[in-house]
């Protein structure tokens, strides 16, 4: 026997509640006042934060008796008008997760509290083969009041998933399920391959116990969150220049990479530091830039925990090098901002001196799979915070910090570029090139002690 994937809606596959969504599009039907209850804002905001709680549902319970003289036909209007809204609500990282269960053949269903008839619709339009929903008494067209069997929550909504699987010759211990709430434990418990989605902290706390997955769709794969926030808000607040005094900022164009949606952030590599650097640029727009970085750059202390809480994607070149771009592929399909160090190292020697940057293919061909834009950024400076030969930065320079130069360039369509992706590429690097300082674009011969600064720790001059 198969397995399925079952999925709960609210703070799950949505980023939030649905009511609201489903409260508009029954007012414009006519089947509500468009004026809401009292108290029903904050109601919905503590539960967007915290999950479902006993008062929730007793809430959700009674919407079967307000329907009641409901027409179906306008009620299923309704739904229709919502689907469209609901799948904007969608969690960014949920529509690639749907395409691997269906790259794999597994049926998908919506295991729901919510209505079927103001659902339905958004779960065909979404690409699920099912719904299982509560459902309202029809009588003559209209709805009586009363619920058509069981209130598909909890236990009950279990009992509807076993029924559908028996219906279906589905097997559970090879189906997965996905949810936030505690109140799901008893699904979760059921099938083989439980997880635990923007859980609520019960169910947190349970997922912990029992090691099960534990997934936030709306952001990158091992990004966490707690009360709804991850890392990146809180070190954004902390990730200020006169937060790291070793070091003083200079950055100009950072409004040019705010904008929303997928986005390349290419930049020049001079130092472990640079992702602070594009830390700081980050912090000014208020959007994670979820860098692709060497796994040496990762595993460094100070600036690895930054990298990971920030989502960075660890690049190992001795591992799977297909992993690291495919992953910023769904990020950037997720509407994430991607930063890449085309250079893909830090020059060593006597080229770290060059004034010509040659960069790898991967920026470009990340453009040119998801149509992104390419924001080039030139950074300047950093190599005297963390020389090349360091093996940590220097922070207790705090008398005389050096100078950190950060400059945002106008964002590049692909299309722009050269068709073929080395001179694209070639083109990108002399974009970054015009953002550095003058002096970087001066061929001059380095000092012996120049040159052993830009080498690695424990590296000698050939």
């Amino acid at each position: 026997m198969a397995g399925a994937v079952f999925f709960d809606l609210d703070r799950t596959l949505l980023r939030g509640a649905s009511t609201p969504v489903i409260r508009n599009s029954l007012a414009k039907v006519g089947l509500v006042s468009e004026k809401g209850l009292p108290g029903e804002s904050i109601f919905l905001r503590v539960y967007n934060v915290f999950g479902e709680s006993m008062a929730h549902m007793a809430v959700a319970r009674l919407a079967a008796f307000a329907s009641k003289g409901w027409s179906v036909e306008l009620a299923n209007k309704a739904g229709e008008i919502a689907s469209h809204d609901l799948i904007e609500l969608i969690a960014p990282f949920a529509p690639a997760l749907i395409a691997e269960h269906k790259s794999e053949l597994r049926p998908l269903v919506l295991a729901t509290t919510t209505p079927w008839h103001l659902v339905a619709p958004f779960a065909r339009l979404a690409g699920f083969d099912d719904v299982i929903a509560t459902r309202y008494d029809v009588r003559d067209g209209y709805f009586t009041g009363r619920l058509d069997g069981r209130f598909v929550w909890s236990g009950w909504k279990l009992a509807q998933v076993k029924q559908w699987a028996r219906d279906n010759s589905i097997s559970l211990k090879d189906s997965f399920a996905y949810s936030d709430s505690i109140y799901d434990t008893p699904l979760l418990s059921a099938v083989g391959y439980p997880y635990c989605v923007n859980p609520d902290n019960r169910l947190r706390a349970l997922a912990i116990a029992r090691r099960w997955p534990t997934l936030f769709l709306d952001v990158p794969p091992g990004v966490p969150k707690f009360v709804g926030i991850e890392p990146f808000e809180v070190a954004r607040r902390l990730i200020r220049p006169s937060m790291i005094p070793f070091a003083r900022f200079e950055v100009t164009g950072a409004e040019r990479a705010r904008a929303s949606g997928p986005v390349i952030i290419a930049c020049n590599h001079r130092s472990y530091f640079d992702v602070a650097a594009v830390g700081i640029v980050a912090s000014k727009i208020g959007r994670p830039i979820r860098f692709l970085a060497k796994k040496e750059m990762i595993d460094a202390p100070i600036i690895g925990p930054m990298a990971r809480s920030m989502g960075a994607i660890r690049v190992d070149r001795g591992a799977d090098s297909d992993k690291p771009l495919n992953e910023a592929i769904r990020g950037l399909r997720s509407g994430e901002a991607i930063g890449i160090f085309p250079q893909g190292t830090i020059p060593r020697g006597e080229k770290f001196f060059d004034p010509v940057l040659y960069g790898k293919t991967g920026a470009v061909r990340l453009a040119r799979e998801t149509g992104a834009k390419i924001v080039p950024v030139g950074i300047w400076g950093t190599e005297k915070v963390w020389p090349r030969s360091a093996r940590i930065p220097k922070v207790s320079n705090v008398i005389n910090p050096p100078h950190v130069f950060i400059k945002v360039g106008q964002p590049i369509d692909v299309d722009t570029l050269d068709n073929d992706v080395v001179l694209a590429t070639q083109q990108l690097m002399e974009a970054i090139v015009k953002l550095l300082p003058e002096a970087a674009r001066k061929r001059a011969k380095p000092t012996a002690e120049q040159i052993s600064i830009a080498m690695p720790p424990g590296s000698t001059i050939s």
